[in-house]
C-alpha cells in the first residue's frame, strides 16, 4: 500500500464522524437458508440505510470532511443510483449545493428521487463515463468532486460497516461483499486485515461485469467492453485505480455470479427474508446458494445486503425470471393431435399432476409440425423442478410430445 493508504484508525474516525447520520444496520441471524447453505447465516441488511444503500456510508464521510471554503464551492458526482441519491440527501441536510449528473438512460424514478434529495440533476452523456466526464468538467470549474469510490474518504466511510459487524458477530469467519467500483470492500478489508486477518473475506461479481476479477487475473486495472447486469449496482466497466490495491492485497477470493441465480436471489430473499434487495444486494446470497462460495457448517457467514433501490417494474420481471429459474413456472410445448376435446385433456393431465395451466396459445400457422398436429404452448405453474419432470412424464405417458421451452 503507498503512504496515502486507508487505515484502521481513519475508519474508525469515519464511523464516529457519520454515527449522528447513518443507521447502525442490523446483522441478524437468518435460518431461512438452512436448506440452500451448509453455513451459519447472518444477514447484514445495508437495504435499510437511509437512503437505502451503504453509500450512505461514504458520501457523508466525505461531505463532513470539506472545509467551509469547499462546502460553499459545492459538490459534484456521477452516478445513475445509490450514490446519487447519498450525495443528494446528506447534502441537503448539511445545506452544501450538490449537482448529480446521471446518464440520459437512468430509470426517471431515480432521477425523481434524487431530485426529491434536494440535488440539481444533470442528465448528460448514454453511459455513466459519459457522465463522468460532465462531472469532470464541473469540478474544473470549482465543484468539489464526490466520487463514487475512488476516494479515501469515502472507502474509510464505508469501511464502517466492518466494524459493526465484528461487533455484531464477533466469531464471524467469512464476510461475502458485492463488487463494483470496489469502494466498499477495499474499506471491508482494512478493518478485517488489521483486527481479524483469518476473517476470509470474498468478493463477488456478476457475470457479465466481471471488472475486478479481470483485473486481478492482468495484474492490472482494466476496463471491460459491457457491464450490462441485472446488479446494476455494481455494473463498473472498470474498477477504481485507487481501490484496485486494496482488492489484490486484502481480498481472499472473487467469484462470479449469472443473472439467473442474482434472479433467484432475489427472490429468495423477498419470500424467505422478507426483504427487498437490488441486484447487486442478492449477489452474495447468489453466491452462496450456488456453491461458488465454499463454507462448511462450522462456519459463520456474513453476507453483505449492500442496498434495496430497485424499481418496483423490474421487481415483478425479475421475480417471474426467478420462478422461471427455480421451476416453479414452465413453459411448455406439447404437439398433438389437432381434435376436439384435445385441449381439454391436455390440461386434465396437467390438473390431475397438481400443476396450474396460467396462460395457454395454440401455434398453428407458424409451428413447425406436421398436417394435422398443433402445437400447444402452456405456462404452468408448479412446485419445482422436479414437479416439471413429473408433468412432462404424465403427458408423455399420454402419448404427447413435448418440449420445455426456456
Amino acid at each position: 500500500m503507498n503512504p496515502t493508504a486507508v487505515t484502521l484508525a481513519d475508519i474508525e474516525a469515519a464511523r464516529e464522524r457519520i454515527a449522528s447520520g447513518i443507521v447502525e444496520t442490523p446483522c441478524d441471524r437468518s435460518f431461512a437458508f438452512e436448506d440452500l447453505v451448509s453455513a451459519e447465516l447472518w444477514m447484514k441488511f445495508e437495504n435499510r440505510q437511509r437512503t437505502g444503500s451503504f453509500k450512505d456510508r461514504g458520501a457523508l464521510n466525505k461531505i463532513l470532511g470539506l472545509s467551509e471554503a469547499e462546502r460553499e464551492r459545492g459538490i459534484v458526482t456521477a452516478s445513475a443510483g445509490n450514490h446519487a441519491q447519498a450525495v443528494a440527501f446528506h447534502a441537503n441536510r448539511l445545506g452544501v449545493p450538490a449537482v448529480v449528473v446521471m446518464p440520459e438512460s437512468t430509470p426517471l424514478i431515480k432521477v425523481a428521487r434524487t431530485r426529491a434529495h434536494g440535488a440539481e440533476v444533470i442528465q448528460k452523456g448514454v453511459t455513466l463515463t459519459e457522465s463522468l466526464e460532465e462531472a469532470q468538467r464541473l469540478e474544473a470549474e470549482g465543484r468539489v468532486m464526490v466520487h463514487p469510490y475512488n476516494d479515501t474518504a469515502i472507502i474509510a466511510g464505508q469501511g464502517s460497516v466492518a466494524l459493526e459487524i465484528l461487533e455484531q458477530v464477533p466469531n464471524v469467519t467469512h464476510v461475502v461483499v458485492p463488487i463494483g467500483g470496489g469502494g466498499l470492500i477495499s474499506g471491508i478489508g482494512v478493518v478485517l486485515k488489521a483486527l481479524r486477518p483469518e476473517v476470509r473475506l470474498i468478493g463477488v461479481e456478476a457475470a457479465r461485469a466481471a471488472s475486478a476479477k479481470v483485473s486481478i487475473d492482468a495484474g492490472r486495472v482494466v476496463s471491460i467492453e459491457s457491464a450490462e447486469t441485472i446488479a446494476d449496482g455494481i455494473a463498473v466497466k472498470r474498477i477504481g485505480d485507487l481501490t484496485f490495491p486494496y482488492v489484490r492485497d486484502l481480498v481472499d477470493d472473487i467469484v462470479l455470479v449469472e443473472e439467473s441465480e442474482i434472479a433467484s436471489a432475489i427472490l429468495l430473499l423477498l419470500e424467505r427474508e422478507r426483504t427487498v434487495v437490488e441486484g447487486a444486494g442478492a449477489t452474495p446470497l447468489a453466491a452462496l446458494v450456488s456453491g461458488r462460495v465454499e463454507v462448511c457448517e462450522d462456519d459463520v457467514v456474513v453476507p453483505i445486503l449492500c442496498g434495496g433501490n430497485i424499481d418496483v417494474s423490474r421487481i415483478s420481471r425479475v421475480i417471474d425470471r426467478g420462478l422461471v429459474v427455480d421451476g416453479r413456472i414452465a413453459r411448455l410445448k406439447v404437439t398433438v393431435r389437432d381434435r376436439p376435446r384435445t385441449l381439454a385433456g391436455l390440461t386434465r393431465i396437467v390438473g390431475a399432476a397438481g400443476g396450474n395451466v396460467i396462460e395457454i396459445a395454440h401455434l398453428r400457422a407458424f409451428a413447425d409440425i406436421t398436417v394435422g398436429d398443433v402445437a400447444i404452448v402452456m405456462n404452468v405453474e408448479t412446485r419445482g423442478r422436479a414437479h416439471v419432470a413429473e408433468i412432462i412424464r404424465e403427458l408423455e405417458d399420454a402419448g404427447h410430445t413435448v418440449v420445455e421451452m426456456v
